[in-house]
């Protein structure tokens, strides 16, 4: 087991780290910009270290602050959390070049999978449903046009390597193909410093349902049942559950063996999360492999009591997994992320000093944040500031639970999505399940 991990991470994963740690008797070095001085990480954390200022470029991207970091508090095995260098093949590589445990996958796990025509070739290799789409990637407009019609209208254009939205495009028809292909490329560029793109399918009214896996280096991969992302907003998630209210017992299972085949086709080690498009048909397709702990992994970990960052700092030092089959899922459990946006002017950010926190209680109710009365959110990174995890015996219990417990959540200085939230949770076709990854832009 590690002797001393450092976090290359900031706020609430950072401390959620450290808290995993703890348990484990591992001592943690945070890592902080200036202009994370004061956040909770840095107040917990058994040794902590500035390596920049604010701009992330600077600091929580600057490799070899990091490493410098490692080496001058003598930790041995670094966690990066999720975002940043979560999953940067090329830092994993020199981790471990630098004699220093990369608590994740392999650096040619990380790129395989972050390279997504690549991924769509190993899954489909594995047997795992795919979108239908381009072999690889598409060199220009008028190969792109002779794909589409292949494929069949409308398309959506990706890019190969990137994720959150960044560098996609719909084209219904062939002239909006010709428009959106130049701007998704011209996206991905900017983005990723590559501006490969591939095309997929396009999927009128899908669910983004996601399968949680945990890998070891004994070759064992398991997955730990499904979470349901379809609530979200340009592609980035804002409320997650588990179990999804559409699937069964069948579905679930065919869902996991599939997760579980697509780990093992590359034999894959530590946490990670493979999603998919579920059609309103019942069928299910591969979207992506990310290569990390996720945001919304307290989902998971309420209904299936199994904490997943300790589970991944062991197998990460060589243990096998804990568990070897899928567990029950027991309850139903919602998180909500908030997030220091104005949802009345267009999520705009709004950073600022919080002048009043008070985090509800009660049964069932978990908080994830970093901040609290007298924290400065600063304006150079994201906006998640809080995530709230509420655990039931039913999706009817947790869904009023995280409503009333909303209703408790008190932050004040900043604008929040709280209320945005609330009106989410309320609305009926969200009680009732009926809901799709276009569901937000129907809201609005």
């Amino acid at each position: 087991m590690f002797d001393k991990i450092l976090i290359a991470n900031r706020g609430e994963v950072a401390l959620r780290v450290i808290r995993a740690c703890r348990e484990l008797d591992i001592r943690t070095v945070a890592v902080y910009s200036e202009a994370d001085r004061d956040s909770l990480h840095v107040r917990f954390s058994d040794e902590d270290i500035c390596i920049g200022p604010p701009p992330a470029r600077d600091s929580y991207l600057n490799i070899p602050r990091i490493l410098a970091a490692a080496e001058i508090t003598g930790a041995d095995g670094i966690h990066p959390g999720y975002g940043f260098l979560a999953e940067n093949g090329d830092f994993a590589e020199i981790c471990e070049r630098s004699g220093l445990v990369f608590i994740g996958p392999t650096a040619d796990q990380i790129r395989k999978m972050g390279d997504k025509a690549e991924a769509r070739r190993t899954m489909t290799a594995a047997g795992v449903p795919v979108v239908p789409g381009s072999q690889g990637t598409v060199g220009d407009e008028e190969e792109a046009v002779v794909e589409a019609r292949r494929i069949g209208f409308p398309v959506i254009i990706k890019a190969a390597a990137g994720g959150g939205g960044k560098g996609m495009r719909l084209g219904e028809n062939e002239e909006q193909l010709r428009r959106a292909f130049v701007m998704a490329r011209n996206e991905a560029k900017a983005a990723f410093d590559d501006p490969s793109v591939y095309l997929e399918k396009y999927i009128q009214r899908p669910r983004h349902v996601e399968i949680q896996v945990m890998g070891d280096q004994h070759g064992e991969v398991v997955h730990f049942g499904e979470r349901d992302c379809s609530v979200q907003r340009r592609h980035q998630k804002l409320i997650e559950e588990s179990p999804s209210p559409a699937l069964d017992e069948d579905l679930r299972r065919r869902m996991g063996d599939a997760a579980v085949r697509a780990g093992q086709s590359i034999g894959y080690q530590s946490a990670g999360t493979v999603e998919f498009l579920l059609d309103l048909d019942g069928s299910f397709y591969f979207m992506e492999m990310n290569t990390r702990i996720q945001v919304e992994h307290p989902v998971t970990e309420a209904v299936t009591a199994v904490d997943l960052v300790k589970e991944q700092i062991r197998v990460a030092a060589g243990e096998r997994l804990a568990v070897h089959a899928p567990p029950a899922l027991r309850g139903h459990a919602i998180e909500c992320r908030i997030n220091a946006e104005d949802p009345e002017n267009g999520f705009r950010p709004s950073p600022g000093l919080i002048t009043a926190f008070h985090a509800p209680g009660g049964p069932g109710i978990r908080i994830d944040t970093h901040v609290y009365a007298g924290y400065r959110v600063p304006p150079y990174y994201d906006s998640l500031i809080a995530k709230l995890i509420v655990r039931a015996n039913d999706r009817d219990e947790a869904l009023s639970r995280a409503y009333h417990a909303l209703d408790e959540f008190i932050i004040e200085g900043v604008r929040t999505t709280i209320p945005f939230l609330q009106r989410v949770l309320s609305h009926p076709d969200f009680a009732a399940g009926d809901v799709d990854t276009h569901f937000i832009e129907r809201l609005a």
